[in-house]
């Protein structure tokens, strides 16, 4: 078939108004493409024709690159991406954790999920994190050892992922890190600060050995660091997929040293591991004005809790306010509302029972008429969405703590991928096996079971996956993207990503300077403003709303590709050290 135009927008909202079908004709094969010529545009924005990448850290983005230029699809460019990032910023990411995948296939015309969260031992219930008097531990020490790690699920995520949309065999795609991991790399800035700052990781011998000197002291910034273990694992897995670590002497290795861990021994079996399945969901889609903005269902809270969000500010004109805080009081009591329900009904739906209504456009309408533009709600409750059959529920407000990267990707055939994944806590468990880190995302569950007789949603079961705010997203316009975005964070993830599209969307703002304003975050337990940038000003205007901000770190991860009539235009959040490359 011909050709259409592809789907093409700026940032200017002007532009948003051309739309059209992505390109669908097939694909030449890999093996006929031309050589083709790739650079970093720019470290923190760079425009683009056809293919762009943009990740966490220099070389993941790197391999990405390499992969496209040998004529692989996004899908294989991501494994590329992800591997790299597991060598170069484990404290994030890696083998050991877990992946939220979205992925556009142009010749389908199709968005799909993959859920590749991490779960629970089979043989885990609802007093997991109980002590002996049936109170819930301190948070931080249930991090290190066994009992915080779930079964992994990247790998088998990704395998679905190449499977489908795959063009190159699946061992080139880890080729780029088995040579870093071999001949080495530099420790980064961000690198030797996170290990520095690490509580309890030389805690363990293998982690001790490989991120600390001799003498015990943390590497630091410049430093060349090998991993042949990884390598070797990475080697396995190419050559004999991911059943070499779901069924293979990865699997024991991990079950062993879970179980046998210095601190906190867990429960995980070999069993669990081969039990486990990446699972097809279907994308959670959210009407905004003329968008549609795609993200992933349960266990994630992220899609719906943006969706909420989103749809509750639909009303107001924000374009009209612009950057003031009239907008981010609107923005922060939408927030409130969402969180309020993210915190009462969502959980894994394959365990637990949700409502079907949360995005209902009706109910929602409902939610939104309590927002006042003039003045900061006394009280915010969750609502009662449309459901079939009514559960009594207590509120979770456990929050996942910072430990996951984001990357982007679109390729020359017109497919996308937005994803998201982590370890959770920087470093998570601290347990390293075969050159990885172990994640302790079974801390993402409420260490609460219930509360006044009620149950928590979120509650640890035997194989549950923890609820996650991990939100890659994919925005439509007319069928087709123009708007890839998403971020590490915690909790924060949902606010730093819908606060990215309405600045992009509504604000016109271009995805560099979005990206560099100052956060606004509001949780339902207060507003924040990122200290030390351009929020601070939004201070007094927000207090006279009735809102007491606070200052804080609010370190986002924002990568973004925006699709527009000239090109690609991508952006790295300068928080952090990722960047962009194209062709």
């Amino acid at each position: 078939m011909a050709c259409a135009p592809a789907p093409l927008r700026s940032a200017l909202l002007l532009l948003f108004a051309a739309s059209g079908p992505l390109c669908a004709q097939e694909p030449p094969r890999a093996a006929d493409q031309p050589e083709r010529t790739f650079t970093t545009v720019e470290t923190r924005r760079g425009t683009a024709g056809q293919d762009m990448v943009v990740a966490a850290h220099p070389a993941a983005t790197a391999a990405g690159v390499e992969i496209l230029r040998r004529g692989g699809s996004a899908a294989d460019a991501a494994i590329a991406v992800q591997m790299m990032l597991n060598l170069v910023e484990p404290q994030s990411s890696g083998l050991g954790g877990g992946s939220f995948i979205l992925y556009w296939d142009a010749a389908a015309r199709a968005l799909s999920t993959i859920d590749g969260r991490e779960t629970a031992p089979l043989a885990a219930g609802p007093d997991y994190w109980l002590d002996a008097q049936g109170e819930p531990v301190a948070f931080f020490s249930a991090v290190p050892g066994g009992r915080s790690v779930g079964v992994p699920g990247t790998l088998r995520a990704f395998e679905a992922l190449h499977r489908r949309h795959g063009r190159l065999p699946w061992a080139d795609s880890f080729a780029p890190a088995i040579a870093a991991a071999e001949t080495g790399f530099e420790i980064s800035p961000r690198m030797a600060s996170s290990i520095a700052e690490a509580p309890a990781l030389d805690a363990f011998p293998a982690a001790k050995a490989y991120f600390f000197t001799p003498d015990g002291a943390p590497r630091p910034a410049g430093s060349r660091l090998t991993n042949p273990d990884l390598a070797r694992t990475l080697r396995l897995v190419a050559a004999q997929g991911a059943d070499a670590f779901y069924e293979g002497v990865i699997a024991g290795d991990i079950v062993a040293a879970t179980r046998d861990a210095p601190m906190n021994p867990g429960l995980l079996t070999r069993e669990d591991f081969a039990r486990y399945r990446a699972v097809d969901r279907p994308a959670v889609c959210a009407p905004y004005r003329a968008w549609e903005v795609c993200g992933m269902g349960p266990p994630s809270s992220g899609g719906l809790t943006i969706g909420q969000i989103l749809m509750l500010l639909s009303g107001f004109d924000l374009a009209a306010s612009g950057d003031t805080p009239r907008t981010w009081h609107l923005f922060a009591e939408a927030s409130r509302l969402a969180y309020a329900d993210r915190g009462l009904y969502m959980a894994d739906s394959d365990v637990t029972d949700m409502p079907e209504g949360l995005l209902d456009p009706a109910y929602l309408a409902t939610r939104a008429a309590a927002i006042d533009p003039g003045a900061r709600a006394t009280e915010v409750a969750p609502g009662a969405p449309p459901w079939k059959e009514t559960r009594l529920r207590a509120p979770d407000t456990q929050s996942e703590r910072p430990g996951t990267s984001h990357f982007v990707i679109v390729d020359r055939y017109g497919d996308m991928a937005s994803i998201t994944s982590s370890i959770e806590t920087g470093f998570g468990s601290r347990l390293m096996v075969g050159g990885f880190l172990l994640n302790n995302e079974l801390t993402d569950f409420s260490f609460r079971p219930e509360v006044a007789g009620k149950p928590v949603a979120n509650r640890v079961e035997s194989g549950k996956r923890p609820r996650s705010s991990m939100s890659p997203t994919i925005v439509l316009r007319d069928g087709a993207p123009v708007l890839l975005t998403g971020s590490p964070g915690g909790s924060r993830i949902i606010e730093y990503v819908a606060e990215n599209i309405v600045r992009i969307l509504d604000l016109g703002q271009d995805p560099a300077e979005a990206l560099a304003a100052g956060h606004v975050v509001e949780r339902g337990s207060g507003v924040e403003l990122e200290a030390g940038t351009g929020a601070e000003a939004l201070s007094d205007g927000l207090t006279a709303l009735g809102h007491t901000p606070k200052m804080a770190n609010l370190n986002s991860g924002l990568h973004v590709i925006l699709l527009t009539p000239e090109g690609l235009v991508g952006a790295a959040d300068p928080r952090r050290e990722g960047t962009v490359a194209g062709d």
